[in-house]
């Protein structure tokens, strides 16, 4: 066996990989699922940021397996879980000298992946144009977190709208638009066979995708390092016999574009809830951002939430500066709790609203409510600040000062889809402005985004590319609308199908 730079292990025999070519792709920069192929085989491979573990799968070229990508995901989720927990609770010397048995898990999630290819039944092939996926609109970016209510809600309004004479609009796909991706690959097509693509091949299609990214709200330098990116993994490679210049670009593009909107590190809320409960303490989560984005109505779109989840929720206002942040706390608090009487909640409110009025110390206050939370024994915390811009040095000082005191589980940055490229330049200086006020060694930074107004924005979703692959944090919630239940998780793939379409 031979290792690579990053430790992936590959035999020798058989005509497989020398440990220069594994090294080699290993050291091609890592997008999704990435792959390597020498001879008749084939290699597919995944990194996980968080715990620096990379998960390999290999198998003959020869082969259409259709479950390969499904496989590396579903192994990675279930090992890095089993990973995690074992490492915790061994501690890093037991772990390192105990066995990790994973067998029988793996030998599990294969059997369903191939059963699930042999079982699943043959389709019958459809135009693009008569396919459900050409008349797609931004709600198909979301995930719906209230299931079948949220389908039901959905139908209701498409009636609503028919009834009212509304026409539903639709993206068309029917044709490229000059500077989209069907014009720009289109120029490369004849590329196939041996050749063997360089940056000169390349060049026109790059240039163009750049381009197009930018149309859709990717900022510009963002746009171009994806580029070079795509331009750096591509170069010296060798098309197939069917494979166009065009197709390999494309493909390199999405592969990237998805791995970015896929987080580095894994947010689940309502499983850390869970497990801070089990210790006995609630869970923290601090809202920040600038003025006028939302923070407090998302704030009580995650409340809503949490209680549809059955955990009570703390909301603490630490907004001691804007007029009426308190009231509209409390004129929220009013209305989920008359979505959820006490009764349902062991006899007392499922939200309560722990404020001290205005012009206070606002980290004083969140270390109140937290210690109320713990002795009242609330599942989850909710603190409230004030919107902010970042260069306003006395608010940016109170809110790092806020989180390095009272230590939040999470921090959630507030930004408007709707903005664009101005959101992306607030939170690179919303995190450089709490380093810099930060008066501890390790200052704290954000560890998630809600972007807001997600429903309005059509298919310029550039922003959250943006967001993301500035911070490496992800995108934990969209907001899609007014109601409490329009909270979603965001569907990478979607965004991304978004971005290509022309």
């Amino acid at each position: 066996f031979v290792k690579c730079v990053h430790g992936v292990s590959c035999c020798r025999e058989n005509d497989c990989f020398s440990e220069a070519q594994l090294n080699a792709s290993c050291l091609q920069e890592r997008t999704g699922h990435s792959s390597f192929t020498h001879n008749a085989l084939s290699l597919k491979y995944k990194l996980d940021n968080e715990f620096e573990l990379v998960f390999v799968v290999g198998f003959q070229k020869i082969l259409t397996l259709t479950y390969v990508d499904k496989f590396l995901d579903d192994v990675h989720l279930h090992f890095r879980d089993r990973y995690k927990n074992e490492l915790e609770h061994k501690g890093d010397l037991k772990f390192l000298v105990n066995r990790f048995e994973f067998e029988d898990d793996f030998l599990r999630l294969l059997h369903e992946a191939e059963g699930e290819s042999v079982t699943k039944p043959q389709k019958e092939m459809r135009t693009y144009y008569k396919s459900q996926k050409s008349q797609k609109t931004v709600k198909s970016m979301i995930e719906t977190k209230g299931g079948d209510k949220g389908k039901e809600q959905t139908s209701k309004k498409n009636k609503n709208a028919k009834k009212e004479g509304i026409k539903q609009r639709h993206w068309s796909f029917h044709r490229a638009t000059k500077g989209g991706f069907g014009g720009m690959f289109g120029m490369l097509r004849g590329l196939v066979g041996s050749k063997t693509l360089s940056q000169r091949d390349m060049e026109p299609v790059l240039e163009k995708m750049k381009d197009h990214l930018i149309a859709k709200n990717v900022a510009a330098d963002i746009a171009s390092q994806l580029c070079d990116s795509v331009a750096k993994k591509l170069e010296g490679k060798v098309m197939g016999t069917f494979t166009t210049v065009a197709s390999a670009v494309k493909q390199a593009l999405q592969d990237s574009l998805v791995h970015i909107l896929q987080p580095k590190r894994r947010v689940d809320i309502l499983r850390d809830v869970l497990e801070a409960k089990a210790q006995r303490k609630p869970f923290v989560i601090t809202f920040c951002g600038v003025n006028g984005v939302g923070k407090s109505t998302n704030l009580a779109k995650i409340s809503y939430w949490l209680i549809e989840n059955g955990f009570s929720v703390l909301i603490a206002a630490c907004d001691t500066f804007r007029a009426g942040a308190v009231e509209q706390l409390r004129t929220h608090q009013r209305r989920l709790n008359s979505l959820h009487p006490p009764e349902q909640h062991g006899g007392r409110p499922a939200v309560q609203l722990f404020e001290k009025g205005y012009g206070k110390d606002a980290a004083g206050i969140a270390m109140e409510a937290i210690t109320y939370a713990r002795n009242q024994t609330f599942d989850v915390v909710l603190v409230d600040t004030a919107g902010r811009m970042q260069d306003n040095t006395p608010l940016m000082t109170a809110l790092a000062k806020l989180i390095d005191v009272n230590t939040p589980d999470l921090v959630l940055f507030v930004g408007e889809a709707l903005v664009g490229n101005e959101a992306v330049d607030q939170l690179v200086k919303f995190n450089q402005a709490l380093a810099d006020h930060s008066k501890s060694d390790r200052p704290r930074l954000i560890d998630g985004i809600v972007l807001t107004k997600f429903d309005t924005i059509d298919d310029k979703v550039g922003a959250a590319i943006s967001m993301t692959y500035i911070t490496g944090q992800p995108i934990v919630f969209v907001g899609t609308g007014q109601t409490y239940n329009d909270l979603r998780s965001l569907n990478a793939r979607a965004v991304v199908n978004a971005l290509m379409k022309a």
